[in-house]
């Protein structure tokens, strides 16, 4: 059983930066993809950035990229979201999810656990 908790929320100004974490418990595919969705007010869940074990297969969103950075710590099974620069727009729950198998893994589907959402509001 795997259990993915996201923290790093919360309010910021636009232009502003956010850290995001997300802590994996239990078993993990150490080779597999882990990323980040959001799903911002009566919107669908979209794809932000996707991150192979190995730290250097990485996939942005054209609206994030530049802007934000994954990266993770396999040994203690963290994915971070690094985010800068951000914008009214970014305003949206932010999700983990883990054990992509495939290459660009960008589709909800292509992943086995999510965690459970983390708020990030930017203000104008």
């Amino acid at each position: 059983q795997v259990q993915l908790v996201e923290s790093g929320g919360g309010l910021v100004q636009a232009g502003g930066s956010l850290s995001l974490s997300c802590a994996a418990s239990g078993r993990t595919f150490r080779s597999y993809a882990m990323g980040w969705f959001r799903q911002a007010p009566g919107q669908e869940r979209e794809f932000v950035a996707a991150i192979r074990w190995s730290g250097d297969s990485i996939y942005y969103a054209d609206s994030v990229k530049g802007r934000f950075t994954i990266s993770r710590d396999n040994a203690k099974n963290v994915v971070y979201l690094q985010m800068n620069s951000l914008k009214p727009e970014d305003t949206a729950v932010y999700y983990c999810a883990a054990d992509c198998p495939g290459a660009r893994c960008i589709r909800e589907y292509e992943y086995d656990y999510w965690g459970q959402g983390t708020q990030v509001t930017v203000s104008s």
